[in-house]
């Protein structure tokens, strides 16, 4: 499970978006910028999320 304040992403890859809350132990509600910069939120399954992982480039 992830906790609120964990960045994350669908697994099938999109914006990285912040858990904001967790709504039962199978959905977290996720927020994100859209590419006009307007605030999204919107509820996910876990099983469709995965921690987003900064990747170094050095």
């Amino acid at each position: 499970m992830f906790e609120v304040g964990v960045q994350v992403q669908l697994a099938s890859g999109g914006p990285i978006m912040t858990v904001s809350a967790v709504i039962d132990e199978k959905t977290v509600e996720c927020q994100w910028f859209d590419t006009k910069q307007e605030l999204q939120v919107r509820n996910f399954v876990l099983l469709t999320l995965q921690k987003y992982e900064e990747v170094s480039v050095w």
